[in-house]
């Protein structure tokens, strides 16, 4: 029997968008086919429905997603009754209840609706759709006392109505006052029969884009780039007072609004963003009037990609539209959808409130599923990771997005200044995180005595090594061995060898491991394999590759996937002979007399290995042919090419290279990684320092590093 969870309020303004969101994105951690439904829709866009396909990649067809427009539901009510009308959208649900195995109902809004009793409609409707509810109240400009007085009404109202309720949700509430009404809800005398959990009032969230505004007002976008626009305008300073004056009037994230022909407050606004003192949303030009075409070139130089719009009201009428302005969660503004998502997850127990649900677990593993796993384990156990390439758009929209999302605490590296102007000039807001130039930092004479020490052998002096350590990558991974940092993740600018050779020479590999290598998560559309080792090692001997395996199953298994080993060949089984194919099948003998608990099969081919039909005619008695999930390839030329014809051909997300092996955590960007791929890979980083033991004692004896990996040759990522 299908799940369904009915999100519904009490009253307009609840902002439940975001508990909407959240519920959508906790479903699909554990659901492959998560339908929406809106029972009543007014005409227009619907902006939430258009954020979830987006975000979730719904196949769904909009046409189902709706039962009835208002009017159509009014009608129908006042010429047939109430039972006709929940008659037909009972049937509309079903249609979609269907074809999926969870449903997110999304209740009525209590705006401008015609329905006498709407909290007793959507209670009805939620019972004749079998579905759990989770009730929104709204706390904005409320009192603590009324808060609490109006979550147990609601919770009275649902219950005594006979709808399952799963828990109780305060959203808007004043940050200074979230944890009283909190606590008020939680003590002995208004605690509730379920949970109860209470979001603070978040500003970004209400704060209209720059391209919002703009459309809102009819505006003419004169500069500004796409990433400018969707910049959030948290408040508004208007120009009208001398230069210096209103200088000091500026607010992080604020929208000047200022009269057209006043070309001085125009460059000034823009002057102070290029500083980072403060960084701006944005330019308002008012009454129609606009700078001259040197003062706007002047302007694109000062601060380029910083939108400067002009409208033709005076500032008095923009105000006052400005004012009733506010933000909206939609497919454009991807930033807040992540900023909703983290106030969700830190202010709602997910793991309790998921066992609520109680939706059926999917028997596949989808990519989506795995990406918000790893979000979710590092989030559980916050830890810091060390990002060197601080000054990379890239690396700096994937550190909003883990700041926002609170996965891990960060730190950058590289120039203040150029860090800060950069994130000003991508509107990125870089929060709690962490800046250091490891050119001017106090750590580096510290950072440098402990490598020449570490490299004494090699002849490396200490005023050799103060050159060295200004390196932003050496810089991070000895962040990293000093325990000033968890774990690291560059290469979206540095070569893989860049990236990985000082962990090589500071790190070291660990106990038990012969020498580093790394894997690929292959997020096929319906699970995920473990492909290695595809970046470092070039030619591995038999003894390399069984030590690659046993890494790659203990990877694998780390993150959720069962290891199923396929030793891949040309030819399977005793079907072919020569060096390449001996190789294979010596390292398979040695995996199997280390680790007889291993399920593994090798030499094998590709197709035995992960094609079941294929497998019941080469190899019928295997455990693992045409089931392998763990997938190590002859050699670097072989694996490189294999992962990305998969990931260019089928479509998959590659997730690495995840280097393992190290005393502590690394890992390898490719130099074409994607926001997202930053982001995951960053989680992964943050989920192997979680499973690290105690550092080793420091040591001045540096130990010995393998040949194979002492000078990285991974081809180019």
């Amino acid at each position: 029997m299908t799940r369904s969870v009915y999100v519904t309020g009490i009253d307009r303004g609840d902002g439940r968008q975001v508990i909407e969101l959240g519920v959508m994105e906790l479903l699909t951690r554990q659901v492959d086919r998560v339908g929406v439904f809106r029972p009543l829709v007014h005409d227009g866009p619907d902006r939430l429905f258009e954020l979830l396909r987006a975000r979730y990649r719904l196949a769904q067809d909009p046409a189902t997603v709706y039962g009835m427009d208002y009017h159509e539901a009014s009608t129908l009510q006042a010429e047939q009754g109430t039972d006709e009308l929940l008659s037909q959208l009972v049937d509309r649900f079903h249609r979609v209840a269907r074809e999926y195995d969870v449903v997110l109902v999304l209740g009525t809004d209590y705006a401008d609706t015609q329905f006498p009793d709407e909290l007793a409609l959507n209670a009805r409707l939620a019972n004749e759709f079998g579905a759990s509810v989770i009730p929104v109240v709204g706390g904005r400009k409320q009192t603590a006392e009324s808060v609490v007085a109006e979550t147990r009404n609601a919770f009275r109202a649902y219950d005594g109505l006979g709808c399952d309720v799963l828990a109780m949700v305060v959203n808007r509430v004043a940050a200074a006052d979230r944890a009283g009404i909190h606590e008020l809800l939680d003590n002995r005398l208004n605690r509730l029969p379920v949970p109860c959990y209470v979001l603070p009032d978040e500003p970004a969230l209400a704060a209209p884009t720059v391209a919002q505004i703009a459309h809102a007002l009819g505006g003419k976008v004169l500069l500004g780039d796409d990433a400018g626009l969707a910049r959030d305008a948290l408040n508004f300073v208007f120009g009208g007072a001398m230069l210096p004056n209103f200088l000091g009037a500026l607010t992080p994230g604020c929208m000047v609004v200022t009269p057209g022909d006043r070309a001085d407050l125009v460059v000034g606004a823009l002057a102070a963003h290029s500083a980072g003192t403060p960084p701006i949303a944005g330019v308002l030009l008012t009454l129609n009037e606009r700078p001259s075409d040197l003062v706007l070139t002047l302007a694109a130089r000062l601060a380029p990609g910083t939108p400067v719009v002009a409208v033709e009201t005076n500032s008095f009428l923009t105000a006052t539209e400005l004012f009733a302005m506010e933000g909206k969660l939609n497919a454009a503004t991807p930033r807040k959808a992540e900023t909703a998502l983290g106030l969700f997850e830190r202010y709602v127990d997910t793991g309790d409130l998921l066992k609520r649900v109680s939706a059926p677990s999917s028997s596949r593993v989808t990519p989506m599923m795995f990406e918000h796993k790893l979000l979710e384990r590092a989030r559980s156990d916050k830890r810091r990771v060390v990002l060197p390439e601080g000054t990379e758009a890239r690396v700096l929209h994937a550190a909003e997005v883990l700041l926002r999302r609170g996965v891990c605490d960060l730190t950058l590296l590289g120039p203040v200044d150029q860090i800060r102007k950069k994130a000003a000039d991508l509107g990125i807001d870089l929060g709690a995180a962490q800046l250091i130039d490891p050119a001017t930092s106090e750590l580096r004479d510290r950072f440098a005595e402990k490598y020449a020490e570490l490299r004494a052998h090699r002849g490396v002096s200490v005023e050799l090594a103060h050159d060295v350590v200004s390196d932003v990558n050496y810089f991070g991974t000895l962040m990293v061995q000093e325990g000033l940092a968890d774990g690291m993740v560059s290469g979206a600018v540095h070569s893989t060898a860049a990236t990985i050779r000082p962990a090589f020479e500071i790190i070291k590999t660990r106990p038990g491991a012969a020498i580093v290598s790394s894997v690929f998560f292959m997020c096929l559309a319906d699970k995920v394999l473990v492909y290695g080792d595809c970046a470092v090692n070039p030619d591995p001997d038999a003894e390399q590759l069984a030590d690659i395996a046993i890494q790659s199953a203990a990877t694998a298994e780390q993150f959720g996937v069962e290891p199923r080993i396929a030793m891949l060949s040309y030819s399977t089984g005793t079907s072919g002979s020569g060096a390449d194919v001996d190789k294979v099948r010596t390292a398979t003998e040695l995996v199997r007399s280390r680790r007889a608990d291993l399920r593994i099969e090798g030499p094998i081919q590709y197709d035995a290995a992960v094609e079941p039909s294929v497998a019941a005619t080469k190899l019928p008695d295997s455990k693992v042919a045409g089931q392998a999930s763990v997938l190590i390839f002859p050699d670097l030329n072989t694996g490189n090419n294999t992962y990305k014809a998969v990931q260019r051909s089928a479509g998959a997300i590659a997730v690495g290279p995840v280097l393992q092996g190290l005393r502590k955590p690394v890992n390898d960007l490719s130099r074409g990684a994607l926001v997202g791929d930053i982001v995951n890979t960053v989680a992964i980083t943050a989920i192997q320092a979680q499973a690290q033991l105690s550092p080793p004692p420091p040591t001045s004896t540096p130990t010995s590093t393998p040949t194979s990996t002492s000078t990285p040759k991974a081809s180019p990522q």
